[in-house]
């Protein structure tokens, strides 16, 4: 029996153990702990006993055909009917290996999204802001809940920088591959020549763990309070209730301004403690660099990863050479939804080609 074969035994037995426990559980936190597993392993649970079946199918057929004269009607039904059993019994093993890939352990986790102004100056800021509402557009569509934590206006519009979490299920899974830098190629509102400027913004997407062990010592942090500012009276708080937290032994610095100072401790320490679980994960990447380089939501934040082209009305996304035509769709969210899907399936299908090595 091969490696495979016995992960899916493992699954199956599991599963068929967690529906015993079920039905005689009492107990409410174990019951919520059995659903959770049983949920995570039923579309697997369903993947094999459905690749079971069409191996059954195909076999019969095959069986037919063999104990039959090639002549014969039932033998002649079968040979049509083989093909597309085994095309879709191929097509079931590919979804079963999809499956049974390793997972991101935080690809349902919700997540902080941060957005900050790079080269460019105001036209930077302004790209900030577009970015911010085109991800706000995309957690509406996507039914999350997304609410700014912290921010600072730029002198023209826009954000120097935005800080925001958005929740819901599967956030991170899919807003990862967003980390890195965006480039927008226009001519800016103050451009009297009509030239094309680029600037650039940094997006940065940290998972929001739900459980962790990291542990923050008061002595390891210093708390400043502050008061915002922001642009024509609004946002401007009228206390120092804007707060910064300095991590010592690390140098992070989190900040949140957007609601009371009680508030934004407790916005600030939940960013801490992501932006210190992010560090983690990205020390595990470096002692997994081999599997790391095949994939396309690494988070680089210095990699070069799309470019919206306004006067060509194209995005185009670098790390899968992907350009689509649709650049207002795309800033209104429901665009975006093709750039995710496509950087899913390419980060899949480099998964699978590893395992098949």
């Amino acid at each position: 029996m091969n490696h495979q074969s016995e992960r899916l035994l493992r699954v199956i037995d599991r599963f068929e153990e967690i529906d015993a426990r079920l039905a005689v559980a009492s107990d409410g936190a174990e019951i919520i702990r059995l659903s959770k597993e049983r949920a995570k392993l039923s579309p697997v649970a369903e993947a094999i006993a459905a690749v079971n079946a069409a191996r059954s199918e195909k076999a019969d057929l095959e069986d037919l055909i063999d104990s039959l004269p090639a002549s014969d009607e039932m033998a002649l039904m079968a040979q049509d009917e083989l093909p597309e059993v085994k095309e879709k019994l191929e097509r079931l093993e590919t979804e079963l290996q999809i499956l049974l890939l390793p997972r991101d352990e935080d690809d349902d986790a919700s997540v902080i999204l941060e957005l900050r102004a790079g080269t460019g100056g105001d036209e930077a800021a302004l790209f900030v802001g577009d970015l911010f509402r085109m991800y706000q557009r995309y957690a509406g569509i996507m039914g999350w809940k997304i609410e700014v934590e912290s921010l600072s206006e730029g002198d023209a519009g826009g954000f120097k920088e935005i800080i925001a979490t958005i929740n819901g299920d599967g956030v991170f899974g899919k807003m990862k591959f967003e980390s890195g830098v965006h480039r927008v190629q226009r001519v800016p509102a103050t451009e009297a020549q009509g030239r094309v400027h680029t600037s650039a913004a940094t997006v940065a997407v940290l998972p929001i763990p739900e459980e962790t062990n990291i542990e923050v010592l008061d002595k390891d942090i210093r708390i400043d309070t502050y008061r915002a500012s922001g642009a024509g009276g609004q946002h401007v708080n009228k206390t120092d209730s804007a707060v910064r937290i300095t991590h010592l032994p690390s140098g992070i610095v989190v900040t949140a301004s957007e609601k009371s100072q009680h508030q934004n401790r407790a916005n600030a320490m939940k960013n801490l403690i992501a932006r210190l679980y992010e560090k983690e994960r990205e020390e595990k990447d470096k002692a997994r660099s081999d599997s790391r380089s095949s994939q396309v939501g690494s988070g680089d934040r210095s990699e070069k990863i799309r470019t919206y082209n306004f006067p060509q009305g194209r995005v185009s996304d670098h790390r899968i050479n992907l350009t689509l035509y649709k650049l207002d769709d795309v800033l209104a969210g429901a665009g975006l939804g093709d750039f995710v899907t496509a950087l899913i399936a390419d980060d899949t299908a480099k998964k699978l080609a590893e395992a098949e090595d």
